[in-house]
């Protein structure tokens, strides 16, 4: 990425006072980031409002800083990425989120995030020694039928899970709540380098970024989104990993729960999630066959990025047809929702497929 656009990026995310959801307004209104910076303030307002549109005016005092840090550390190894909204190498999973991460950093083989068959599994930091062990022997099952394993590298289940996962043979996914130049916890340095040799660790946040609490049930939302169904091991009432249940059955992905004791208080979230709808599992086949995970890949899901997408965005093209049409006209001829028809054009828009014309039009560029 060349360092004016990088710069672009950066200074968008890191202004203090516009979050992720006024980044994604500016982006759907005006394209790329440059784009944006094009703009006069009035047209900022217009879109995010006054104070964030002020904010806007002056770069960030570490911005330059920021992006020497990150060029060196895309440099310093070819497996080193940076994925904005629109690049085709982008998950499309996560662009059926109402609230997509504006650019991902990933340390690894970034097809691990394409990989057809992709289960989280998450649970208790202090899990009981039979719950480790499930963790550990379900992730390693699950591995050996082909299945990538995404979890949050946290003490506990998550880490189990990915250890289990590469026992198994199969690529792993680890998101994390801190910039990747630093590992949290320390005590899993050794597993985050297994994890980038053998699958991917992702973080939507910069670089130097410290490991805030908040940060972590911000993470789970991309933990739940970048899979197809979601197990929970071991968890409390109260605790993140029923929160990524959570955003999963949102999205309409599947949960799946082990069971527990009724004396353990780890077991009471998954005893709770049950009640509530999810699966209840005891073994990983029980989760394969639910899946379908247990039958042959289709070939057009080995093809790698954006399989199976692309008949999706000839269906969006073709229905915009190539007049000008509104975003009412479009929902109404495609049936989709709101949020998920508006990730779909910014991602055309940033592919340049799609362009905004005066009015809150949109035509079609070209003639595929």
């Amino acid at each position: 990425m060349p360092r004016p656009e990088l710069a672009a990026w950066l200074r968008l995310l890191l202004t203090p006072g516009v979050g992720l959801d006024s980044a994604r307004k500016l982006l759907a209104a005006f394209g790329l980031p440059e784009a944006v910076f094009a703009q006069p303030a009035s047209a900022w307002q217009a879109v995010v409002g006054a104070r964030a549109a002020s904010a806007l005016e002056q770069p960030p005092e570490d911005l330059e800083a920021q992006v020497d840090r990150t060029q060196a550390w895309l440099a310093d190894a070819a497996d080193r990425h940076i994925l904005t909204l629109g690049d085709p190498l982008y998950p499309p999973d996560l662009l059926q989120m109402a609230d997509p991460p504006v650019l991902l950093y990933v340390l690894g083989d970034v097809q691990a995030l394409h990989h057809p068959r992709r289960l989280a599994i998450v649970g208790s930091r202090n899990p009981t020694p039979q719950g480790e062990t499930n963790a550990r022997q379900f992730a390693q099952a699950l591995g050996q039928a082909g299945v990538c394993v995404v979890s949050g590298l946290a003490l506990g289940v998550d880490g189990a899970a990915h250890d289990g996962a590469m026992l198994g043979g199969a690529p792993t996914v680890a998101v994390v709540g801190t910039g990747l130049d630093r590992v949290y916890p320390k005590r899993h340095l050794a597993l985050a380098h297994r994890i980038g040799a053998q699958g991917a660790i992702v973080s939507e946040y910069p670089l130097g970024t410290p490991p805030l609490p908040a940060h972590f049930p911000q993470r789970n939302r991309i933990i739940a989104g970048l899979s197809q169904g979601t197990l929970v091991v071991e968890a409390a009432v109260q605790s993140g990993s029923l929160i990524t249940a959570r955003l999963a059955a949102e999205q309409g992905r599947e949960v799946f729960a082990i069971p527990g004791s009724i004396h353990a208080p780890q077991s009471r979230g998954c005893h709770a999630l049950i009640r509530q709808g999810a699966k209840l599992v005891e073994s990983a086949q029980d989760i394969l066959e639910d899946l379908r995970f247990a039958e042959p890949v289709p070939p057009d899901d080995r093809a790698g990025p954006g399989s199976g997408h692309g008949a999706k965005e000839d269906s969006l093209l073709r229905a915009m047809g190539h007049d000008p049409v509104s975003l009412d006209a479009l929902q109404a001829r495609t049936g989709l929702d709101t949020a998920h028809l508006q990730a779909r054009l910014l991602e055309l828009e940033l592919s340049g497929e799609v362009a905004r014309l005066p009015g809150g039009l949109l035509q079609r560029q070209g003639q595929g």
